[in-house]
């Protein structure tokens, strides 16, 4: 396992972090705990020292999940969890007033719970599960983050950006405040490279990247034929035809694939790890073979310019999470 800077926070975090959101059962059906334990385990077990969870994940099952393997292991572990918008709404709506979304108090009491289910004294890293950069210059959450700072709660601040809207969140950083971003990024979603990445690596600010797999879609295992239990959030994700135009797009990067990366899978996290900006890289994970596979491409290796400059081509403009 490879380790990189988190930004200017000192900590040095896997390139390949455990993204828990799967873990948390609530809206990814089929995760059985005790493989979502030997899952988290495994990760360890190989070098991974960097976990993303948040309270919203099963209402603080996943948290709790994390906070089992943290009494079980005696290795340093750094954990990044998230507050919840209080109005229930993802992502944060145009014109959303901080009050409604991220009270003062609101943002102590989900740390405070956040730090009952890890069983932890300090959180690394609180993050915004949501953001406006209307916020930016608004003194109550800056009032918060400083209270759980004196009180040792909290060590850092980040911001999981919207999703897709890479650039909404760098007012807010220009505070000096924010010490890590979490953004969508993969092959098909290359736009963070255009503002946020070089912003982050000019001031030195972690990049913590989502979604890496594209909910799947950069995996190879969606076919036309897939379906999900009832009641998993991917059957909006991918409703209508969407799986079809999965398909189409998969099997055309499955031309790439031969020497440098031997799955879509793989192919998909070395692009993300080929950009210097980024920190760590946060593929859903609730089996340990998923982990073993994915904890591999940690390797110190890199894809090359060609291959890279091909991987360009295939940026696809899209927002499976709303819309049509």
């Amino acid at each position: 396992m490879q380790y990189r800077p988190l930004g200017k926070t000192g900590l040095r975090v896997s390139e390949i972090g455990f993204g828990a959101w799967g873990i948390g059962r609530e809206m990814w059906l089929g995760a059985i705990d005790s493989e979502s334990l030997r899952a988290l385990h495994t990760a360890a077990d190989l070098g991974l020292n960097f976990i993303d969870t948040a309270l919203a994940y099963g209402q603080g099952h996943s948290e709790q999940l994390v906070g089992r393997l943290l009494r079980e292991r005696k290795e340093p572990i750094t954990i990044a969890t998230k507050i919840p918008p209080k109005n229930g709404i993802w992502p944060a709506r145009p014109g959303s007033k901080l009050a409604d979304v991220f009270p003062a108090s609101y943002i102590i009491e989900c740390t405070e719970r956040s730090l009952k289910n890890l069983g932890l004294p300090t959180i690394d890293v609180q993050q915004f599960h949501v953001w406006l950069d209307d916020w930016a210059g608004e003194d109550e959450w800056k009032g918060a983050v400083e209270k759980l700072k004196k009180e040792g709660k909290i060590r850092y601040v980040g911001i999981s950006i919207n999703d897709h809207q890479p650039s909404n969140g760098l007012r807010t950083a220009a505070t000096g405040l924010i010490d890590s971003f979490q953004v969508i990024y993969n092959i098909y979603e290359q736009s963070p490279e255009k503002e946020l990445l070089p912003y982050c690596a000019q001031h030195n600010i972690g990049v913590i990247v989502r979604v890496p797999l594209d909910e799947g879609a950069l995996t190879g295992m969606i076919t036309p034929e897939t379906t999900f239990a009832e009641g998993d959030w991917r059957n909006h994700y991918f409703r209508g035809t969407r799986k079809e135009e999965v398909f189409r797009r998969g099997n055309e990067l499955t031309k790439l694939l031969g020497a440098e990366a031997s799955t879509l899978a793989e192919l998909a996290l070395r692009f993300c790890l080929r950009h210097p900006a980024v920190s760590t890289v946060i593929p859903g994970m609730r089996s340990a073979k998923n982990v073993v596979a994915n904890c591999g491409t940690s390797d110190g290796r890199k894809l090359s310019d060609g291959l890279m400059t091909s991987l360009r081509s295939h940026s696809w403009e899209k927002n499976y999470y709303g819309g049509d």
